[in-house]
């Protein structure tokens, strides 16, 4: 089939990524695949032999319309994979001015209280996007939430939603490649240590003030360890200062975004998801992926729904350095197995993904794995 799949960015993490892994996994099944995005062309493209990349070079989502309303017309796909309720409503206007005879897949990624937070101000960026919601759920064929509490949190919000939950790929062979690749940093080097690693944007929704305080506790009680933070961001500065004030930088240390983060998950022994806020966070998933043990927030939404009642990895109250510190210390002291949570990762493959797409799509089996 001719399938689109579309970001309003690119990037390496995030929603750009889950998007990016959909559309290599539906064009190594033999689909064709077009993978769009919104704004301008990078340098550092992952490209793969089995999809198109297209770069509308626009700086806001509501420019992607015109472009959109064009590529419709032209190339006329089958089915449209898109993610974000901003980008999702520009893609049903699209499919609605040109007739297109697409099956919508939208998708929501974030949770909800962020999205629409200023929907009772007239005229907000949240006030338009709660307009246009029952637009999008009138004529789209699926409509999904990544985490089966933030189709809750969209219940409350519009007292009925048709969202039901699939989850993003994020086990693929390429990535299990990825992450037995090898590291220089020298703290992976015949480590003696306790190596625990975090990555993410540098923003204050993500909590790692929390996690370098809830560091410093344990250094303060003399456990050996050391922690890696993979990300860049706003809060930088503040967070590598906050590293200065405990005089911790030879424990801590915060390295710039890189192309794969995965090998750095594989060399560590703990992943602490710190964060105050999530949709479902895949990155956590890929950590566990690499056999990490997950230390995370009790945050809406996601890490709950994936880690249970501290079965497959450790949950702390969120904003709260005292209890994530003595959680990441629950996982020092006993592990979680590769082996027990292998049942929760599949669900996460392109197989299971694309199957549960294809049959809420109505599309016919022939078409899961060509």
């Amino acid at each position: 089939m001719k399938i689109l799949v579309i970001s309003p960015a690119y990037s390496l993490s995030g929603v750009p990524l889950a998007q990016l892994r959909l559309a290599k996994s539906l064009g190594k099944i033999g689909h064709n695949v077009d993978l769009i995005y919104g704004c301008k062309k990078h340098s550092k493209i992952e490209k793969s032999p089995f999809i198109k990349i297209i770069f509308f070079n626009k700086f806001r989502v509501l420019g992607m319309f015109i472009p959109l309303v064009k590529y419709l017309i032209f190339n006329k796909p089958e089915v449209i994979f898109s993610a974000e309720d901003h980008l999702n409503a520009i893609v049903v206007l699209a499919c609605i001015v040109t007739s297109s005879k697409a099956k919508i897949s939208v998708s929501s990624r974030v949770t909800p209280i962020d999205t629409y937070r200023n929907s009772n101000i007239n005229f907000s960026k949240g006030w338009f996007l709660k307009k246009l919601f029952p637009l999008v759920q009138s004529k789209a064929n699926l409509m999904t939430c990544v985490s089966k509490d933030m189709i809750k949190q969209y219940k409350k919000i519009f007292n009925k939603t048709n969202q039901v939950d699939v989850y993003n790929i994020v086990k693929t062979e390429e990535s299990i490649l990825k992450m037995k690749n090898k590291i220089e940093h020298k703290w992976f080097i015949n480590s003696k240590t306790q190596l625990i690693i975090a990555a993410g944007t540098l923003a204050p929704w993500k909590g790692f003030d929390d996690l370098i305080k809830a560091i410093n506790i344990l250094i303060k009680k003399k456990i050996n360890l050391k922690l890696i933070i993979i990300g860049d961001g706003p809060e930088k500065l503040s967070l590598n200062n906050l590293i200065k004030l405990y005089k911790i930088s030879n424990q801590v240390v915060i390295l710039k975004p890189v192309m794969n983060t995965l090998k750095y998950f594989y060399n560590s022994n703990i992943f602490v998801l710190s964060s105050r806020l999530e949709g479902m966070p895949n990155v956590m998933i890929e950590a566990m992926m690499c056999g990490c043990t997950i230390v995370a927030t009790d945050c809406p939404t996601g890490p709950r729904e994936i880690l249970g009642k501290n079965e497959y990895g450790y949950l702390a109250k969120v904003n709260n350095p005292n209890d994530l510190s003595a959680n990441i210390m629950k996982a020092i002291k006993k592990k979680i197995s590769a082996k027990k949570t292998k049942k929760i990762l599949r669900q996460f493959t392109a197989e299971e993904v694309i199957k549960k797409q294809f049959l809420l799509l109505k599309i016919k089996r022939k078409y899961w794995m060509i």
